[in-house]
């Protein structure tokens, strides 16, 4: 089947079974490979996209969905966004497998509500695992690429003796 996608706004003739998950048809026909494959069941998050400004997942969305929608994948927030800068302002990425569908979760949350509560980005965030735990530092660089106050994410110093003389 021969189908043309919107892409990060551009237009790219695809040929694809309808039955394809778009996560494929990105990575392996567009080699747009920001988008990562996580477990395949739409259940981490990794594969998220945005369809028409909504975060999907792209591992079990079929091409034939999509249909003449606007896709944008990480690529379109072109590495000085708001939410990538933060990103690295709160050494989010650890291992960084999970985050482009992070930022593209927190980047439609964004879109939607400039100015989210905690408990606005917790149920926007909420199925996108983070395998490194960095979900206090995730929220954080939300907060902080919305110019709201961030939280504090590091640890209370340690007091340690001084050495005796």
């Amino acid at each position: 089947m021969s189908i043309t996608l919107q892409v990060n706004g551009k237009s790219y003739p695809v040929k694809a079974a309808p039955e394809t998950p778009l996560l494929w048809v990105l990575r392996d026909e567009l080699r747009l490979t920001g988008t990562k494959y996580g477990c395949g069941v739409a259940q981490c998050g990794a594969c998220t996209v945005h369809l028409d400004g909504q975060p999907i997942r792209s591992c079990q969305t079929p091409v034939s969905v999509v249909g003449a929608g606007q896709i944008a994948t990480v690529e379109s927030l072109g590495g000085g966004h708001p939410l990538q800068i933060a990103w690295v302002k709160h050494d989010v990425p650890q291992c960084g497998y999970c985050q482009s569908g992070q930022l593209m979760s927190a980047a439609a949350l964004l879109a939607q509500t400039p100015k989210p509560s905690d408990a606005e980005i917790e149920a926007a965030m909420n199925g996108n695992i983070c395998r490194c735990g960095t979900y206090q530092r995730i929220k954080a660089a939300i907060k902080d690429a919305a110019g709201l106050p961030a939280v504090s994410v590091t640890a209370p110093a340690l007091a340690i003796p001084a050495p005796q003389a």
